[in-house]
């Protein structure tokens, strides 16, 4: 697919300059941070040197105070607790964080997360049913429950009290838990609103921890589950998120928790683990057991303290995770042939099969989109419902588009990029229909085409070691504050190799002699392209190359412009 090259326009250069010079750095890179919002000599000193003295005070959240003053409670009476949390990378590092931190102080501790398959996303009737029936006094939701109204009501009948930790939009009504922490609360006037759902968890740990009296050090030590949840999930790592995401990156790569560290020793991860690492190492792992069989075997991981115990469990967790991989590469398959097969121009991809894996139709949406970008809803059959997973492209509310088609629709839930819903057989082709002209009626042409944001345009003399190190110096990086993108116009290239069919492997010159090493993974396309020109432009990221104990700068292809189509 062609992209479309989406330049930043440039920040106020009185301000670039100006901060350039007060923290001696390049002007390219000062023009990145103002990007940021990130202006002064003391901005840019907090943003290079997070400080866990910067988090908010967690009393600022709505209900914090009722929700610290019952745990409070549940600890001083020893009362019989459950932590629930869902399936998800955020839900069972959150289930993780709460029983490692709480376990010490409470003896009648136990978890519940849910089936995917048998009780789908959030709080369900059966865990209700089973929290009431082994007779527990309080339950602490994670990740999930801000719009669980009517099982939430079904266990304070039968009186259980509930605290939500959760971070998505509320509903009209708030369900009648006994605290809800959720910096989305209209009412709540706590300052950063982007937290995940571990998060959130977090800071109820926090205000505990401070209200108890408890040393802060032994609950900093939890942060590499935090770290995980906040790259997994997505949220933008600005704000509080940058913070907590630093000092558990640290952890990650000092000292992680021991399931953690048995997921990076299965997944061939190694030091330095960055954001990278996690999203495309880590999560894909945690994700796999919620998919393909049931997430508890996760927080069982996660919450292990021996190392052997671990092992065996990330090993057992691995091989799901080859299991999902086969599957989701059938599937994709199958509806990339479906696609191809379509006989009318669509603006969406909208495809069934009643025998595709529940557990892998989201991530199949996405890969459809690598190669048709338009919005995806995959769907199988499922108690004789069909149950799609939607993701959008752009910046396309894919959540409105399916409030217009509500009428046909058993149940939906998201967000504007993503969102799950259920059908019956009969409104499919109604559906469809539908989806197809909606999106076709307010979807912006641009958004049907890939962009690449390109943060600068440089010359490849700008590159070099000093540059390289305050770029990483930049991280974590994730939405919000992406690794930055450069470009660079008229090269030409020297010993270029296609490796494994598949990747692209050049040096890079301008036209003063200057030479870089480039890769372009996944990028056969570019091959016979690159032999047949003698200049190009070239969009990329600048990384460290490692290799036998050597350190190299190297270019990141991200895409490639030719004569013909050089416009941005």
């Amino acid at each position: 697919m062609q992209k479309r090259w989406q330049i930043a326009p440039p920040p106020d250069e009185a301000l670039a300059r100006q901060l350039a010079q007060a923290i001696n750095v390049s002007l390219p890179l000062a023009e990145i941070l103002v990007r940021r919002g990130i202006t002064s000599y003391e901005e840019a000193r907090d943003f290079f040197n997070p400080s866990l003295d910067e988090l908010h005070d967690p009393f600022l959240m709505q209900d914090m105070d009722i929700a610290v003053r019952r745990l409070q409670q549940a600890i001083d009476r020893q009362e019989k607790v459950l932590i629930y949390g869902d399936y998800d990378v955020d839900g069972t590092t959150s289930v993780a964080l709460m029983m490692t931190a709480l376990r010490p102080h409470l003896q009648l501790l136990d978890y519940y997360v849910p089936n995917r398959d048998t009780e789908g996303y959030g709080v369900s009737a059966a865990g209700i049913q089973w929290a009431t029936e082994q007779g527990f006094d309080l339950i602490i939701s994670l990740d999930c429950g801000i719009k669980a109204h009517n099982t939430i009501s079904q266990a304070v009948e039968q009186g259980i009290d509930f605290i939500v930790c959760d971070h998505h939009t509320p509903g009209a009504e708030l369900p009648p838990a006994t605290a809800i922490l959720d910096p989305q609360r209209h009412d709540c006037r706590y300052p950063y609103k982007e937290l995940p759902g571990c998060g959130v968890g977090f800071k109820l740990l926090q205000g505990l921890y401070h209200a108890q009296g408890w040393q802060k050090d032994s609950l900093w030590v939890l942060l590499d589950l935090v770290a995980v949840a906040i790259m997994a999930d997505m949220v933008p790592i600005t704000g509080e998120n940058r913070i907590l995401c630093h000092y558990g990156l640290q952890k990650l790569n000092e000292n992680p928790q021991p399931g953690l560290a048995a997921l990076m020793s299965v997944a061939g991860l190694k030091p330095p683990i960055n954001t990278g690492n996690v999203v495309f190492g880590i999560a894909p792992r945690i994700n796999a057991a919620g998919r393909m069989e049931h997430a508890a075997r996760v927080v069982e991981l996660l919450t292990s303290a021996d190392q052997e115990e671990a092992h065996l469990l990330a090993s057992e967790i691995n091989a799901k995770n080859e299991m999902r991989r086969d599957i989701e590469k059938d599937i994709v398959e199958q509806a990339l042939a479906m696609i191809e097969a379509e006989q009318e121009q669509r603006v969406t991809t909208v495809l069934h099969e009643p025998t595709w894996h529940k557990g892998v139709i989201g991530i199949v949406a996405s890969k459809c989109i690598e190669h048709h970008h338009r919005p995806t809803i995959i769907f199988t059959t499922s108690n004789g419902l069909l149950t799609g997973s939607a993701r959008s492209v752009g910046q396309f509310d894919i959540h409105a588009a399916l409030e217009a088609c509500a009428d046909l629709l058993e149940q939906f839930g998201g967000h504007k990029y993503a969102a799950g819903l259920s059908l019956h057989p009969d409104n499919w082709l109604t559906f469809r229909s539908r989806f197809e002209e909606v999106v076709a009626a307010t979807i912006p042409q641009e958004y049907l085409t890939p962009v690449v944001y390109i943060e600068n345009e440089i010359d490849l003399a700008v590159i070099s070691d000093s540059f390289l190190r305050v770029i990483e110096r930049m991280a974590p990086f994730g939405p919000g504050n992406m690794r930055p993108v450069f470009a660079t116009r008229g090269l030409r290239h020297k010993d270029l190799r296609l490796l494994k069919d598949e990747h692209i492997k050049m040096q890079v010159v301008n036209e003063d002699g200057l030479v870089f090493e480039a890769i372009g993974f996944y990028m056969p396309h570019f091959y016979e392209k690159l032999q047949a020109i003698d200049s190009f432009d070239m969009a990329y990221v600048i990384e460290k190359n490692r290799f036998r104990d050597r350190e190299t700068i190297q270019l990141q292809i991200k895409d490639i412009k030719f004569a013909t189509n050089t416009t941005a």
